[in-house]
């Protein structure tokens, strides 16, 4: 069977769970589209994928069936490898936050870039949300952790995410993927030993908040 040996780790009856689950995921790059692929292999069915993006070659040394799939939309390319999966081509931004109805997700993955789109999603629905934060720029994949929002180290991004937070005068909490690896360059590089690995640690994050384990 295709999710055997994954049934032994969760447990017969709690692998029901994840079944059952619907899940949201908000981008579908270098550690979207990891994610996806994890909790699709380990039996998540119920999973709506929203990005804009098309597939560019500058994408292929960290993004998920990037090099198949060159100038197509992601989300798109992505369901002919998932085929259950619900596609939305739309730019996420704060005004498409303030519009899209949550409430009938079980937990929302946050793997966008942009700041804004993210603290309005923050904002709206930080009880379910896990967040992705720096990813890029990066070498050590052991360096990733979970931690609140309010607790991250050595990430900018992170930084600048809660001094905007604060400014809102928001007090909630969130867990987010981070890593205490300080950038190690300014430039735009990344590397898909970490961003795959933030993609993986968001999915087993998840997985285990949908059984509780």
């Amino acid at each position: 069977m295709r999710n055997a040996r994954t049934k032994l780790v969760f447990g017969e009856e709690t692998y029901e769970k994840l079944k059952n689950a619907k899940l949201l995921l908000l981008g579908v790059g270098g550690v979207g589209s990891f994610c996806l692929d994890c909790l699709y292999r380990s039996g998540v069915r119920d999973i709506t994928i929203i990005d804009f993006d098309r597939y560019d070659v500058s994408n292929q040394n960290r993004q998920m069936h990037s090099e198949t799939h060159e100038g197509e939309l992601k989300v798109e390319a992505l369901k002919s490898h998932y085929p259950e999966v619900i596609a939305i081509a739309e730019k996420i931004t704060p005004a498409w936050v303030e519009a899209f109805d949550f409430e009938s997700y079980d937990l929302i993955l946050d793997a966008i870039d942009d700041m804004w789109a993210k603290i309005a999603l923050i904002q709206k629905c930080y009880p379910k949300l896990i967040c992705s934060v720096g990813s890029a720029k990066r070498l050590d994949p052991t360096k990733i952790e979970v931690r609140s929002i309010w607790k991250t180290e050595g990430d900018p991004f992170a930084s600048k995410l809660r001094n905007e937070l604060r400014k809102r005068k928001f007090n909630g909490d969130f867990s987010c993927i981070c890593s205490s690896e300080h950038p190690r360059i300014k430039e735009k590089g990344s590397f898909v030993a970490v961003t795959g690995a933030f993609g993986l640690a968001m999915c087993s994050l998840a997985l285990r908040r949908i059984t509780k384990l």
